[in-house]
């Protein structure tokens, strides 16, 4: 047994539950050895999470390196962020629980150093690849836009292939990831494909000004629920207690049993009763427009302004959206049903020996859902020390529609939305 064989173990074996546990009793039963064995190779279990992170960011670039170069010479820039693209693709898409590691302790960690540099030092800067002046910058960039939407495409070919990586040969694995990049590039390259005039010639302000302007703060009655998505937003759904929840709703944690039989049908609650309300919503909202592209837009906006008005449900939410505790599935028929009347050319017209080519329309749907969280989520707050859901639900309301417009342009034409 060599300290590579532990260190893969571990991302196999804590990977399963996505690090809900991250036991070294786990491990050593992943390799049939004793505990005790394992600290020939590490102190603790921190040693060993330290020496993953390192072996992450080893494979990550020496996997990324090849096309890193290439890029760096092409002029061409969506040319440059395909290859990107694909690159990292390919790496995760083959890599299954590397990805998760990436997703739930780099990313998914607010605390961890930036990724960026970590890639730099080992000869992947991918900050000189931001060499297209302003049509790449701002917030948010096209960068955000094109890595978030590989991260959405690893995450819905994992849901809808779960056993692939176990149950196919390497070759068969790297066909269907191959097969797979279709929807991907197809994505980023045109988005939906929309008439550009028409898109330019939107007036996204007064698509704004038609929003029912009547979302309100949380009613007495919703106390209970504020208090949990208070709770996850502060200390995650793993961590966020029957007893906090108590403590911020003001009842007993005997008088909060006889609301939640435990804290999965709470979260379980949380997460449903706010989806129901926030697609009641977009539906209202898309009603206002009887012209497929204006709706899109309509439903867009609507879904942000929801979540900016229930900022402890947003934070909730993304730790859900990390952290699959698989609570979103009741929602699926409900989030697509919003893009019914919303006859898009382009829409659902994908590889037609895609997988999945019947369900198009729920990955649109969670697209652009997964997204909007995206954008919300990454704001900046004066660049604080130290990431606090406080002073991010304090400041949430702030982000501005432009952001969204960005993102409008992005999900209609792909990167050459920033030309428009």
């Amino acid at each position: 047994m060599t300290k590579t064989d532990v260190i893969k173990a571990a991302f196999r074996a804590w990977g399963r539950e996505l690090y809900q546990k991250t036991s070294l009793s786990q491990v050593a039963r992943e390799l049939d050895v004793t505990k005790a064995a394992l600290y020939r190779h590490f102190k603790n279990k921190q040693g060993l999470l330290n020496e993953m992170y390192v072996y992450f960011f080893d494979e990550y670039a020496a996997a990324l390196k090849a096309d890193y170069e290439r890029a760096l010479q092409t002029e061409d820039r969506d040319e440059c962020f395909l290859i990107m693209s694909r690159s990292l693709a390919r790496f995760y898409g083959l890599n299954r629980d590397i990805f998760v590691f990436s997703l739930v302790r780099v990313y998914g960690n607010r605390q961890m150093q930036d990724a960026g540099e970590q890639l730099a030092r080992r000869g992947v800067d991918l900050k000189r690849l931001l060499k297209f002046g302003e049509s790449a910058g701002g917030y948010p960039n096209l960068v955000q836009f094109v890595m978030a939407t590989v991260i959405f495409w690893l995450g819905y070919f994992y849901k809808t292939h779960v056993c692939f990586s176990e149950t196919a040969s390497p070759d068969e694995a790297g066909a269907l990831v191959e097969r797979e990049l279709v929807f991907l590039e197809r994505k980023l390259g045109a988005g939906l494909g929309l008439d550009r005039e028409t898109v330019a010639a939107l007036d996204f302000r007064e698509l704004e000004g038609r929003l029912d302007g009547s979302l309100s703060e949380y009613s007495e009655d919703d106390r209970l629920l504020r208090a949990v998505a208070a709770a996850v937003a502060e200390a995650g759904p793993w961590s966020a207690s029957m007893d906090m929840v108590a403590r911020r709703s003001g009842l007993s944690k005997s008088s909060l049993y006889s609301h939640f039989e435990n804290k999965r049908e709470m979260l379980a609650q949380l997460f449903l009763t706010e989806m129901e309300r926030i697609i009641a919503y977009i539906e209202v909202s898309r009603e206002k427009s009887s012209r497929a592209e204006e709706r899109l837009y309509l439903v867009m906006i609507a879904g942000a302004s929801y979540l900016r008005s229930r900022p402890e449900f947003l934070v909730a939410l993304d730790w859900l959206r990390l952290r699959n505790l698989n609570l979103g599935d009741h929602a699926l028929p409900r989030l697509c049903r919003v893009f019914q009347g919303i006859d898009l050319e382009g829409l659902g017209e994908d590889s037609p020996d895609s997988p999945d080519s019947e369900s198009q329309t729920e990955r649109l749907a969670w697209w652009i859902f997964f997204l909007t969280i995206n954008i919300l989520m990454r704001w900046k707050v004066d660049e604080p020390a130290e990431w606090s859901a406080s002073l991010f639900i304090e400041n949430i309301a702030g982000v501005p529609n432009e952001c969204f417009r960005r993102l409008y342009k992005f999900i209609a034409l792909g990167m050459k939305g920033f030309d428009v």
